[in-house]
């Protein structure tokens, strides 16, 4: 038997993992004499792995199914596509192994959906998506991040929310709510439904630009509105009925993106659908989820995976890293720089 650690603490330590090599791990998957089986209670959920690209193929098919975060350090570029996140140096795998320490569970709650959501259909993509966010936001990390943020409430709104122009040949949609910068919350989703609903109309081929007023397009979900919802059977069924990615989904060649500042959460998951997005060089973007306890939950483990892959996207939800406009486009997470 081969134990990930011998940590007893009572938390994960970032230290607690044993570094592989991938011929040895190769041996013992094929000849079965390891158990990978861990104590995620005491122990870190990962599985760190040195060049796994020296993985065989059929050790690498037994580890998708694994309950862990699936590393590979190498340094020489080399790497498996089969590995939830790859690091380039021990400096960087530290660095990533204290992040998921803070919140074991939805890191690999979040590769696990990453992995298995390559092949699926968006309205699979988002289902899977959905359970698991709503699975995470009866655990403990979520509850240990909104007891440690406290509550906030909002006075009720009077403007609306998404400001609508349309004309012969084009639609703007623009979030409005720049004093908090554009928070998405519950009545923009909805309206932002409602306004893509309506464009979807049979003969409507109107190219539509989706911007944000103020200094910022959007921060993500709304602080105030987290942990209001009264369940997480509620939460999936509202996000089953009333999202906007399916919407932005079936319009996206239609629909062209323009983000400025920052573009957090939400903001950057919903932006991914488009066909076309435009950065203002002062553009960063942000997945924070993990961080709080959670996952993507507006369709970001379907859009923003299908355009920068699986472990960009991991690396991005599991460190919280802010990525600058100039990376974002390199990756393809963003199309064109604009002034």
């Amino acid at each position: 038997m081969v134990q990930l650690s011998n940590q007893t603490a009572d938390t994960p330590s970032s230290n607690s993992f044993v570094l592989w090599q991938a011929e040895d791990l190769s041996d013992a998957l094929i000849k079965q004499t390891a158990d990978l089986r861990f104590d995620w209670r005491n122990e870190l959920p990962v599985l760190v792995i040195n060049e796994a690209h020296k993985l065989s193929e059929s050790s690498s098919r037994l580890l998708q199914g694994m309950p862990v975060v699936l590393i590979e350090l190498s340094d020489n570029g080399n790497t498996s596509p089969h590995m939830d996140i790859v690091v380039d140096s021990e400096k960087e795998l530290h660095a990533l192994l204290e992040s998921v320490s803070l919140n074991p569970i939805a890191s690999v709650i979040c590769c696990q959906v990453l992995r298995h959501n390559e092949n699926l259909s968006t309205d699979l993509g988002l289902l899977l998506e959905s359970v698991s966010y709503g699975t995470l936001q009866n655990g403990n990390e979520f509850k240990k991040w909104l007891d440690g943020r406290g509550r906030r409430v909002r006075p009720d709104e009077t403007n609306p929310t998404v400001l609508v122009t349309a004309e012969s040949e084009h639609v703007e949609l623009q979030l409005n709510r720049p004093k908090l910068k554009n928070a998405f919350s519950a009545s923009m989703r909805d309206s932002l439904v409602e306004a893509l609903r309506g464009l979807a109309t049979e003969g409507d081929n109107r190219s539509i630009l989706i911007t944000g007023k103020g200094s910022t397009f959007c921060i993500g979900g709304d602080p105030a509105e987290f942990g209001t919802v009264e369940n997480s059977a509620t939460g999936h069924m509202i996000r089953s009925v009333a999202n906007a990615a399916p919407w932005l989904d079936l319009l996206s060649e239609r629909i062209t993106v323009r983000v400025h500042g920052a573009v957090i959460g939400a903001g950057v998951e919903l932006a991914a659908f488009a066909s076309h997005v435009e950065a203002s060089k002062d553009a960063w973007f942000s997945l924070p989820e993990v961080g709080m306890g959670l996952i993507p939950g507006a369709g970001g483990t379907v859009s923003i995976r299908r355009r920068i892959g699986k472990q960009l996207t991991a690396r991005m939800c599991l460190t919280g890293e802010r990525v600058d406009a100039a990376t974002a486009l390199k990756w393809g997470l963003v199309d064109a720089l604009v002034e």
